[in-house]
């Protein structure tokens, strides 16, 4: 049963009682909002059955006290005289009924603001005095920020140049002969043996390669998934003047003008003897021809490459840390770079310069690339010179294992022969690994005598149970090359963790026949 029809049962005319006016004429009257305070709603009534009361005032006014919180130790936060008190002017209708609400509105607005009906309540002092607070700190705070210098934009430092093909937009810088990045000197590529970088690239093309004309490349586009909708807008080259290394960086101010940049790089490369990159045989290369199709340059022709990012990953993958270039250059050179831009940010940094920014976002851009072109300078220097044998002692063993097993592969025994033996010093894991490679290229040479002895110092840093591997080497080396059956029965019988059942048994059989007849 809804509220009206409780309040017409309530004030209905019956026997005894006196009739009264329909609920309808004693509604609440339109009321004229007044900013200053919120009352509830009057439609939130609790039923009239709980007031108890006979009359339309009482319920009313009860149900507003209940409504409003208690304060304290239970004593009202709003004290509403009895409906019987007289009420003021404002609230009173011309048709003599009362408006409920509007008392109600005009005894909270002088309780809380403190009029002549009585005091002011603290805390809408304390409340206020808190907005006055905060509102003069906010003022402060951007009084400040009004006052403070604005950081002027960074020009993007490039400039146009006209070339026979049309506008390129360029930046070069030189870098001394001295120049070093990290520990390494950029130079230090210039002394590098075509022999050694052909061997260590595990390219043979390389070793006819004049490296004093090779070409540094790295790009900045504008993703990662290669492909036609994939622009490289910053090509970074970097070549050697004596000594001195210049980088070039070609720049993509907007879409569409690709052509002029394309035929320079082409030119450049002309004058090139091989291309040195980082990653570039698997993305820069193949999305720059990609784009020479498109744009309709022809395709030049391809230079022997170099790419630094194989070398790396043969020599450092003992590490277990990965072969990230920027990782390598902290690690192997010592080089740690400082507010660099995340290689992640950049497209949209390129989109954003599109779209009308001002371009000062994008010259961590161009120093970012500059960057990776002394690095390959001097990452490519320092692993060729390690390469030589050079101070092997001075070197991490993770990293003489990578190079004497690249020198293996590279058909050179001698050289990978010196890092494995100096591998095999650290012991451990790494010690067992070199001192197995030392043993299989002894073994290759007709030394068996010293294969033998590098097995035999492996089986002492092996941990129990971890040398079942080197057991069968050395059964094997023994029975065919040392023809010595004993000693090779011997190691057999402890192989058989690394050999399967029937094979395990065949071998202890065919061994001990030999024995056998040997005794006869």
């Amino acid at each position: 049963m809804d509220l009206k029809r409780k309040l017409s049962r309530l004030t209905s005319a019956g026997p005894g009682t006196q009739a009264r006016a329909p609920v309808n004429t004693v509604a609440v009257a339109p009321v004229v909002e007044t900013p200053a305070v919120e009352v509830p709603e009057v439609a939130r009534i609790p039923p009239v059955e709980e007031a108890g009361t006979t009359t339309i005032a009482e319920v009313l006014v009860q149900a507003l006290r209940k409504r409003m919180s208690m304060d304290g130790e239970g004593e009202p936060a709003l004290d509403v005289p009895p409906p019987r008190d007289v009420p003021s002017q404002e609230a009173t209708r011309a048709d003599g009924l009362v408006d409920l609400r509007e008392e109600a509105r005009r005894r909270f607005a002088a309780k809380r603001g403190g009029t002549a009906d009585g005091p002011a309540d603290p805390r809408v002092e304390e409340l206020r005095q808190m907005l006055s607070f905060w509102a003069e700190r906010q003022g402060t705070a951007s009084a400040r920020k009004a006052v403070a210098p604005v950081p002027e934009p960074r020009a993007l430092p490039v400039e146009a140049r006209a070339t026979p093909h049309g506008t390129v937009h360029v930046a070069e810088q030189v870098y001394a002969p001295d120049h070093r990045h990290g520990t390494a000197p950029v130079a230090a590529a210039l002394d590098v043996e075509s022999r050694l970088v052909a061997g260590l690239a595990l390219h043979p093309e390389l070793e006819s390669v004049d490296f004093t004309r090779m070409l540094m490349l790295d790009t900045e586009t504008t993703g990662l998934a290669g492909g036609t909708g994939t622009v490289p807008f910053l090509v970074g080259l970097g070549w050697f003047e004596g000594r001195s290394m210049r980088v070039q960086q070609l720049f993509l101010r907007r879409m569409g003008e690709e052509a002029p940049m394309l035929r320079l790089l082409a030119e450049r490369m002309a004058s090139s003897s091989c291309l040195v990159t980082y990653n570039g045989k698997s993305f820069d290369w193949p999305l720059l021809r990609t784009r020479f199709v498109l744009n309709r340059v022809p395709v030049p022709k391809e230079l022997p490459h170099l790419d630094l990012l194989h070398c790396a990953r043969r020599v450092f993958k003992h590490r277990g840390e990965g072969a990230r270039l920027v990782h390598l250059e902290s690690k192997v050179l010592g080089h740690h770079r400082v507010g660099d831009v995340d290689g992640s940010l950049i497209p949209e940094l390129y989109f954003r310069f599109l779209r009308g920014t001002d371009g000062s976002e994008l010259v961590p851009v161009l120093e970012h690339n500059q960057k990776d072109l002394l690095l390959l300078a001097a990452l490519m220097g320092d692993l060729v010179r390690r390469f030589q044998s050079e101070g092997t002692e001075r070197q991490d063993p993770r990293d003489l294992l990578g190079f004497a097993q690249v020198a293996e592969r590279a058909g050179d025994a001698a050289r990978a022969l010196t890092f494995a033996k100096a591998a095999a010093e650290s012991g451990g894991p790494v010690g067992i690994e070199a001192l197995v490679l030392a043993s299989r290229i002894c073994r290759r040479s007709g030394d068996c005598e010293t294969a033998v002895a590098h097995l035999q110092r492996a089986l002492t840093f092996a941990k129990p149970g971890q040398g079942a591997v080197l057991h069968l080497s050395l059964t094997k080396l023994y029975e065919h090359s040392l023809k010595d059956l004993p000693r090779a029965l011997y190691h057999a019988r402890l192989a058989a963790p690394v050999e399967l059942p029937e094979d395990h048994q065949l071998r202890l059989e065919r061994l001990e026949r030999r024995l056998s007849r040997q005794g006869a």
